[in-house]
C-alpha cells in the first residue's frame, strides 16, 4: 500500500509548522502520529520529517553533531521507504518526496560545516501552504 490521502492528512499540522520553520512543533505533532502508527510502514514517512524537523533545530542552534546525526539518521529513514515501497505519487505530489530526500542525500555522512543544511532550512512542502 501506498502513501495515500488519509496518510497526508495526519500529517497536516506537523507539515504546516515545518512551512512555517517552527521544527520544534513539527516534530511534537508528528511525533504523536508516528506512535500511533507502529504498525504502519509509512510511519517511516513522519519519522524521516521528525528527524529533518530535529536536525533544523540543531542547525538554527549551531549545534553540529546534533544537526549532523540527525540528518544522518533521516537519510536511513529515507532509504526505508525505499525499501518499504510506501511512496506514492501523491507523497511526490504534495510533498516533493524526492525533492527532500536529494538534498538530505546531498550532505556528506561527514560535511565540513553545516552550509549545505541551509537548502534544506529553505525548503518549503507543497501542499499546505499558508
Amino acid at each position: 500500500m501506498a502513501f495515500d490521502a488519509e496518510h497526508l492528512q495526519k500529517m497536516e499540522s506537523g507539515i504546516r509548522c515545518f512551512n512555517q520553520q517552527q521544527y520544534w512543533e513539527c516534530h511534537e505533532e508528528l511525533e504523536h502520529v508516528w506512535l500511533e502508527d507502529r504498525q504502519d510502514p509509512h510511519r517511516y514517512v513522519y519519522w524521516a520529517v521528525i528527524q529533518v524537523a530535529a536536525s533544523m533545530i540543531h542547525y538554527r542552534d549551531d549545534k553540529f553533531i546534533g544537526a549532523v546525526g540527525m540528518m544522518n539518521k533521516a537519510r536511513e529513514k529515507f532509504k526505508k521507504c525505499r525499501e518499504l515501497h510506501v511512496l506514492s505519487p501523491l507523497l511526490e505530489e504534495k510533498l516533493q518526496w524526492s525533492k527532500l530526500e536529494a538534498m538530505v542525500m546531498a550532505i556528506p555522512e561527514k560535511p565540513e560545516d553545516l552550509k549545505l543544511f541551509e537548502v534544506i532550512w529553505n525548503f518549503r512542502f507543497k501542499c499546505f501552504e499558508d
